[in-house]
């Protein structure tokens, strides 16, 4: 499942791509139609995002691209990607448009960008241009000016009034990545919520009405840089060692929706584990797929296989012990900890 800060960088890209303009709005696939006619021909005029739920917020077209407006105003796109969502994206060449975001699951962020430039198979920035077909079941697309969003298999796709998404907000846990953390409370309530627990720290980091946005793979690389065992109960948990962790969430998942790929590894912490070279797609000895960044490739970004401490590293020595990293199953999901490093 993508973790939150894809769906800022989500946010963001749609903020780029389309904010202001009015758009055409479909389901190909049939299945969001009644919500596609709500929408198509107003102007796109938010978009945020809290934890891994979208918001996308519709103007009517008259109002203008600049006109004063509240939440109230506005008809809302509440999107959840859930497993297998996805938005993949094509442009008119007049700018660089990322190709996907979100699924497939063993990529973190979103896949190659396109370069700005002419596409190959679209006609050169400036002139009429016909998106592409759409590939596969799109739940919903979205057509601009110079662009195309398409979603494909997501969990959650509705338009919902402005009261329905501040009570999907109210209900979520702060969010790192946000700067303004109300109404949810920043990380005091984040302290208060695990510290009321006696559920393990490792679950509570999970549950987005506590942290919105955390997944497995934050889960597993805070928690290794916090020192601290994920199976300790939330009630026993310092609060210094919960704010610790909330300032390198902040930190870390901040950083993570600028560049697009997850990277917890401190510099003198990178050094070759036997793990495959960068982009390889498994680990020796595992027959495993190994985890792919949207960088892999690029000049300078940190490779893949040193990018993580624990996330998917059983069976690996740990890079500061050298013990084994170990994994468990726990609330379904995987839970990777080292038993040394992490006490």
């Amino acid at each position: 499942m993508p973790e939150g800060h894809t769906v800022h960088r989500l946010a963001r890209t749609f903020a780029e791509l389309f904010a202001g303009q009015v758009l055409a709005v479909s389901s190909p696939q049939g299945r969001f139609a009644a919500g596609a006619a709500l929408l198509d021909g107003t102007r796109l005029v938010a978009s945020r995002a809290w934890g891994k739920q979208l918001f996308l917020g519709f103007a009517d077209p008259s109002v203008g691209s600049g006109g004063p407006r509240s939440d109230d105003d506005l008809r809302w796109l509440r999107v959840h990607l859930g497993l297998y969502g996805a938005w993949t994206f094509a442009g008119d060449g007049s700018a660089a448009v990322v190709h996907a975001i979100g699924a497939p699951r063993r990529r973190i962020g979103e896949r190659d960008s396109v370069p700005a430039g002419p596409l190959a198979s679209l006609p050169a920035a400036g002139d009429d241009w016909a998106p592409p077909a759409p590939r596969g079941a799109v739940r919903v697309r979205l057509v601009g000016e110079h662009a195309v969003a398409d979603l494909t298999g997501p969990t959650a796709c509705e338009v919902v009034p402005a009261d329905e998404v501040r009570a999907v907000e109210a209900r979520l846990g702060p969010d790192p990545i946000r700067d303004d953390p109300a109404p949810a409370g920043g990380p005091d309530r984040f302290v208060t919520a695990v510290r009321c627990s006696r559920t393990t720290v490792g679950q509570l980091l999970m549950n987005q009405d506590v942290v919105a946005g955390v997944g497995n793979i934050y889960r597993a690389e805070v928690l290794f840089r916090a020192g601290l065992d994920p199976l300790t109960l939330g009630k026993d948990v310092p609060a210094e060692t919960l704010r610790g962790i909330w300032d390198d969430l902040v930190v870390l998942m901040r950083d993570g929706a600028t560049t697009g790929a997850i990277v917890t590894t401190r510099p003198q912490d990178r050094e070759p584990d036997g793990a495959t070279s960068p982009g390889a797609p498994s680990r020796p000895g595992t027959g495993r797929a190994g985890v792919r960044q949207n960088t892999d490739g690029t000049a300078g970004a940190v490779p893949a296989d040193q990018a993580f401490y624990v996330y998917h590293r059983d069976g690996l020595p740990c890079r500061v012990c050298g013990t084994p990293v170990l994994m468990k199953d726990l609330a379904a999901r995987k839970l990777y900890w080292c038993p040394t490093c992490q006490r």
